[in-house]
Formats: structure tokens, sequence, C-alpha cells
């Protein structure tokens, strides 16, 4: 049943590449607009979903759909439209000496499969970007989400019903684990895949594809404040990055401080205790928060206290006399995500976005930034923690390959 269903999706990704941009964005906009008159449904779906979850498990958030956030994700939809087209890019070209010409031109990569845990927004980020960059896409959503997904690509499959487009472009596959299974091993009907979640589940997709695959999702980002760090500034990033959206993969784990420093850090940890955050310090922290950070939030650490993405209201935070130190612990427990340093010496900045082995690295920012929409891209299907094809933020270009187009007049190789 599954390989019928993957069959049915290679057979109408050979329609995307005949579809013009034009109609290529108005189907886009068509389906945002669809998506806010039918949010009623949509939210109903996703009620379903919420009932069948604690709402202390951290991917609760991840799953909720509000109205607000069916607007970010149509306005998203329409950014994506809005943005130039990936394909038929001339990457270069070559005339050699024969005359024959040689042009290196973008194209989709056909079928992409995405596997993914409790977060139906990714159900439209990966259709709009798929779409565009003339992808069908197969989704593998789980069990948490499943109402979710379904109603949400019930939407996508009566815009592309309407526009006269297979909707069999857009899959979206039973929620078990033989469905995985499947999709990781269709070799022949699927180009690529790409898993969003946990590390688990990454790992569990990096061990048991058969396909090949682009591992993103998995963040466990540190923040270091340095002894030349602004305390407001590093005030600020740590909240921001620990307590905008805690179930996010960009969302702070650590906090990296520099000895010289442990007297503003209940001054930079100050806000957090807003928010109930509960650290989990080093023992200079935990000597320098006692009595000035609310006692029922402050925890030793432990050594799983280290290399742990929280998604939740809770942070680690180690102590380190240089920024050596500092970039040791980075390189022993970082995911290769966002890494982040408070400091106002430039040299000392330098160094550390030269050290270190991430996808993001930043400088007096908060790595909550880590985010295709918030890098101009339109929106993402996933934050690459790898080296090979692509890196940090994928959005359109990502999602294409290459092809030489080779065009002569009767040459003939002696």
């Amino acid at each position: 049943m599954i390989n019928e269903f993957l069959q049915q999706t290679l057979t109408a990704s050979r329609q995307l590449v005949t579809l013009d941009d034009a109609t290529i964005n108005h189907i886009l906009r068509d389906t945002a607009s669809a998506l806010l008159s039918r949010q009623t449904e949509v939210l109903a779906a996703n009620a379903e979903d919420l009932r069948r979850m604690d709402p202390m498990n951290p991917k609760y958030d991840r799953l909720k759909l509000t109205e607000e956030r069916l607007a970010g994700i149509a306005e998203d939809m329409k950014n994506v439209a809005s943005l130039p087209s990936p394909l038929r890019r001339l990457l270069s070209e070559t005339v050699r000496p024969n005359g024959m010409v040689i042009r290196k031109v973008a194209v989709p990569f056909g079928v992409v499969g995405v596997i993914y845990e409790a977060r139906p927004n990714v159900t439209f980020d990966v259709f709009s970007l798929c779409f565009k960059s003339g992808n069908a896409c197969v989704l593998k959503g789980g069990s948490d989400a499943d109402s979710s997904n379904r109603a949400l690509v019930a939407i996508i499959h009566d815009v592309l019903s309407e526009q006269g487009v297979d909707p069999a472009v857009c899959t979206l596959l039973p929620s078990d684990r033989e469905a995985t299974t499947e999709l990781l091993n269709a070799v022949g009907l699927v180009d690529l895949i790409i898993p969003r979640g946990s590390s688990s589940l990454i790992n569990f997709v990096r061990n048991h594809a058969r396909v090949p695959v682009i591992e993103t999702g998995a963040g466990i980002c540190h923040t270091y404040f340095d002894k030349d760090g602004d305390k407001e500034k590093g005030r600020e990033i740590v909240n921001n990055a620990k307590t905008r959206r805690v179930s996010v993969c960009n969302a702070l784990d650590c906090l990296i401080v520099h000895r010289d420093r442990l007297g503003d850090l209940p001054y930079l940890c100050g806000k957090l205790s807003d928010s109930n955050v509960i650290i989990y310090a080093d023992k200079p922290a935990f000597a320098a928060l006692s009595g000035r950070y609310p006692a029922d939030l402050l925890q030793p650490a432990t050594a799983n206290s280290f290399g742990t993405e929280f998604l939740d209201y809770k942070m680690a935070i180690r102590t380190v006399s240089s920024l050596d130190e500092a970039l040791q612990h980075i390189a022993r427990y970082s995911s290769k995500h966002s890494e982040s340093i408070v400091s106002e010496s430039m040299e000392t900045i330098h160094r550390f976005q030269q050290m270190v082995d991430a996808a993001c690295v930043y400088a007096n920012v908060s790595t909550a930034f880590t985010d295709g929409a918030q890098f101009g891209f339109g929106a993402e299907i996933g934050i690459s923690t790898q080296k090979l094809h692509a890196r940090g933020p994928m959005s359109l270009p990502e999602l294409t390959t290459y092809k030489y187009i080779i065009e002569g007049d009767g040459q003939i190789r002696k």
C-alpha cells in the first residue's frame, strides 16, 4: 500500500517540472487563503490532537495551533510565493576549446520525504518549499499530530485539484511505524529524506535509511558570556534565547559564563525566574546564584545537565576560566546547530567565530534567530546540522540539485 502511494507521488512529480512560476505562485497563494478561510476545521482537528497529549509535555506547545499561528503559517506561504524561483538558475557556463557549451543548471531533487513529530506547521512549510522548488513531497508526521496534518493536507489537495494539479504531489503517509520503515527503504521512489525532530528520531533515520538523508533538527545550543560581555545585552539575549519558545531547536540549553563575571550571573539570569526556568548550575554558578535566584528553581548540575536538549523551561550553567575552556565545552557537547557569544572584544568574537563548528555562529545575538523566515528565506524545511550539501536553515536553493546541459554542433570525441 505505501509503495503504491510513493509510486503515485513519483509519477505526479513529473508534472511539476512543466508548471510555470506564475502557476506555482498562484497555487501557493490560494492555499494560504484557503487555510485562513478553513481555520475553524483545522483548529477543531488540532483540538482532537491536543486532547490526547498531556499539557505538561514539552511537545504540547509545538503541537498547538491558534488563529495567530495559522495566520503566520499562511503569511510564510505567501512569502515563499513572492521569492524568486530556485529552478533553472544558471550556476556556471563554460565554452570548451572545441566550441562545446557546458551549462550547470539548478533542478529539483524530484521526491522529498520529510519525517517529523508533533509540529503540524511543518506540513505547510514543507509543501510550500517543495512545491516552489519543483519537488513532490511525502509527509510522514507523528501520531500526535495526525488529525491536524490530515486537515491541512486536505486543504492542499483541494486547491491542487481545483488548479488541475495531481494531489499526489503532496502525499501524507499513515502515522504508524510501518510507513516510516517503507519510506526509509523507498530506493528509486524517493530521492531524499529529511528528518525533523528529536535526536532519537534523527539517529533512527540515519541508522536505518537506504535513501540519502540530510540531518536536521536536534539543537543543543550554548551562549558564552565572556569576561568582556555587556551584562545588559547578555540579560536580554539569555532570556530571549531560553524563554521565547522552549520547545524549538534553537532554544538555549546551556549558558557558559566566564569566572570573572560570576558576580553578574544573578542579573544575567534575573528574568528567567519570571518564566519559572529551572537552572542546573555547576558549583561556582550555584554559589553565585544561591540566595539571589529562587531556591525552588535552582539545582546542582549533574553530568547529564550538559549536552541535553531540554525543550522545556530548564537550562544548565557552566563556569569557565577562559575562552579556550568555553570552546572546549562547546566542542564536546554541541550538536553543531547554533552557538552564541556575548562580548565587547572583537578579538574574542573573531576567535569564537573561527573556532566554533556550528551551522550558525552568533555574536551578541540570540540563537532564537536561527530560522528560515528570520534569515529572509520565506520559510524553512529544517535546520541542517551536517556539512554535506546544505547547512543551517534549508530553504529553496537547498531543495535543488543540478544537472549539466551540453550543447554543440556535431562535435565528436577523438
